[in-house]
């Protein structure tokens, strides 16, 4: 599965960019924005590592493992979501505070 491969390194990429916004910004609002969108790449770099285990090595053991992972990886994407929705608005706000 070269391709989920492929998705999995796009998302752990993705989590990465943001982590490094997350820092790099002073703007509270921003950070909180970062921070849920990170939590969201995360969250489907985990649950694409889940998806991934059903492939790899189709035992009980892994199988277990590998929805584990994806019930993990979607409630980090659902709360990165929410944080996201969340705090979109008041960087909106923020950003618009600063340019003025």
């Amino acid at each position: 599965m070269p391709i989920l491969a492929f998705l999995i390194v796009a998302a752990f990429s993705f989590y990465f960019f943001y982590k490094l916004k997350y820092y790099r910004s002073g703007k509270p609002m921003e950070r909180g924005l970062y921070s849920g969108k990170s939590r969201m790449a995360l969250g489907v770099f985990v649950f694409l590592f889940g998806v991934n285990q059903f492939f790899l090595y189709p035992s009980a053991v892994s199988i277990s493992i590998g929805i584990i992972f994806i019930i993990l990886g979607a409630g980090s994407f659902w709360a990165g979501q929410k944080m996201r929705r969340h705090y979109r608005p008041l960087a909106d706000k923020e950003h618009q505070k600063m340019s003025i």
